[in-house]
Order: structure tokens, then C-alpha cells, then sequence
């Protein structure tokens, strides 16, 4: 799936919870909280994970230097742009809707803890996509604290 702002607000939208959905308390319990740069968004767990690769694809449409085996990260302000130099938007929310779409699927993470932002250009958060290698270090940690 290409990266672009229409792409990013379709698959958001689809991911969160519907008005109906919202009364089932039992539901929204289940619900995958995530907090992005500015947005803190419940999403639907079916869904994210329905829309796992549309949303894998969209992330790896973002520059090298975002990825882990490529640059090892980058600032949340260099998203604007695609792996060509092409920008696909001049907001921050559509930003932080890939954001927190990545997070959910646990592709992506922040490279220092919230409270280190403030001393980062901008104040914002370096942001990088995992890669397998990565991913199966981390799920063997977990393992391994247990």
C-alpha cells in the first residue's frame, strides 16, 4: 500500500472502535491503547491485526534512515517524506497516525523515553522501524524476563 495521507486515514479510521462498538464494555476493555506523539488512540485488536501488512507496507514506504538495518532511526519532524523525497504530508497528525499504527503492531518504537524528548531538536521523539532481527531479540527478552 502506498504512503499516503488518504491511505494513513483510511486504515486509522478503520482500526478504531465504531459507535456501536463503544457501548460493549467488555470490548473496549480488550481495547490496544497506544500513545504516539500527540495522540493517545484505542484501537480495535482485530482490525490492527487485519490491517498489519497494509500498515508494514505504508511504513516501509518511509526513508532508509527510519529503518533499523538502515539509518537506526530518525526525528518524528523528517516523516513528511517518502523513500523517494516526496512528501505525502505537511501535518504532524498524519504523522502521528502512522505513528501509532506502527507502534500497535509493534513495528515501530521511539528511540528514547518520552521524558527525553525535550532535549532532541524540537522536542521530538527519533523513531525507528524495527526489523525481524530486531523484533525476535525483543520477544526473547520478554521470554527471558519471565
Amino acid at each position: 500500500m502506498k504512503l499516503t495521507t488518504d491511505n494513513v486515514t483510511k486504515i486509522f479510521m478503520e482500526c478504531l472502535f465504531t459507535d456501536n462498538e463503544t457501548q460493549d464494555t467488555a470490548l473496549i476493555s480488550r481495547a490496544l491503547v497506544v500513545e504516539g506523539v500527540n495522540l493517545k488512540i484505542g484501537f480495535h485488536p482485530g482490525r490492527i491485526k487485519q490491517n498489519r501488512e497494509n500498515i508494514i507496507s505504508m511504513l516501509n514506504c518511509l526513508p532508509n534512515s527510519f529503518k533499523a538495518e538502515g539509518g537506526g532511526g530518525m526525528s518524528f519532524l523528517n516523516m513528511m517524506e517518502d523513500e523517494n523525497g516526496e512528501q505525502w504530508t505537511g501535518l504532524h497528525q498524519e504523522m502521528d497516525k502512522l505513528v501509532t499504527l506502527g507502534l500497535a503492531i509493534t513495528k515501530l518504537s521511539f528511540l528514547m523515553t518520552r521524558e527525553m524528548w525535550k532535549i532532541l531538536p524540537g522536542g521530538m521523539p527519533y523513531i525507528v522501524i524495527k526489523n525481524l532481527k530486531t523484533e525476535r531479540k525483543e520477544k526473547l527478552d520478554k521470554i527471558n524476563e519471565k
